[in-house]
């Protein structure tokens, strides 16, 4: 079975928070970072955020770019990747932004989360139970079953803890941006885990790119 190539994408700030702790959005990125991940995000597959995150931030998680959606269409693709969210309990906010534009949506959720899942957007998604435990290997799998070829994952930080602690990212795009947030309890990229290979396994640094004020580092965790 093909599982897509899951590449995990973050801004960080130089020390290494992914936000502050206001109500709003804290903007890490420049305009240059934030067309490039428009690029990365015409290039996948498919999209995915944890609930927590589009309750936190209420994203629309498009391709912004009319040419880039003209390109998707003319290689016959999709105008919009398909965007997907991950929730354990099925809490869910139909009324938020993830919902209303793009193209199809898709749930992940337990078999405990998707009656309320399905009762909150059953009718604005596809609903998947992964059993009795979120699995990202069988959603993974699923996604392949669904012919999604490249995941771009966008956070945040428990889906990403997720994936690089399963051994299951193919590579990180990270976005420094030259910025101190320094708040106690703010959001990291990662939280505590055990990943593959212990502290001392040290990731391959494919590229470096300068985008403005931002450095892009590109990290193939599996090489």
């Amino acid at each position: 079975m093909n599982r897509p190539y899951v590449l995990l994408s973050v801004a960080v700030s130089v020390d290494g928070y992914i936000d502050d702790r206001g109500a709003e959005r804290f903007p890490l990125s420049n305009a240059e970072d934030f067309d490039h991940v428009d690029r990365v995000r015409a290039e996948s597959g498919a999209i995915l955020v944890g609930a927590a995150t589009i309750r936190r931030d209420n994203p629309r998680l498009l391709v912004n770019s009319a040419e880039r959606r003209a390109a998707r269409v003319a290689k016959g693709r999709s105008e919009y990747p398909l965007k997907v969210t991950v929730t354990g309990s099925g809490d869910l906010d139909p009324s938020l932004k993830f919902w209303h534009h793009g193209g199809d949506k898709l749930v992940y959720t337990t078999d405990s989360g998707r009656p309320r899942a399905q009762a909150a957007v059953g009718d604005l998604a596809d609903v998947v139970s992964l059993g009795p435990a979120i699995d990202f290997g069988v959603l993974l799998d699923d996604l392949g079953e669904r012919g999604v070829d490249r995941l771009m994952v966008e956070g945040g930080g428990t889906i990403h803890t997720a994936f690089l602690s399963a051994g299951l990212a193919d590579e990180v795009r990270m976005a420094v941006a030259p910025m101190l947030i320094g708040q106690a309890n703010a959001p990291r990229f990662v939280n505590p885990a055990e990943f593959p290979g212990g502290p001392a396994r040290r990731f391959h640094l494919e590229d470096v790119t300068k985008l403005g004020d931002v450095a892009v580092l590109r990290y193939f965790p599996k090489d």
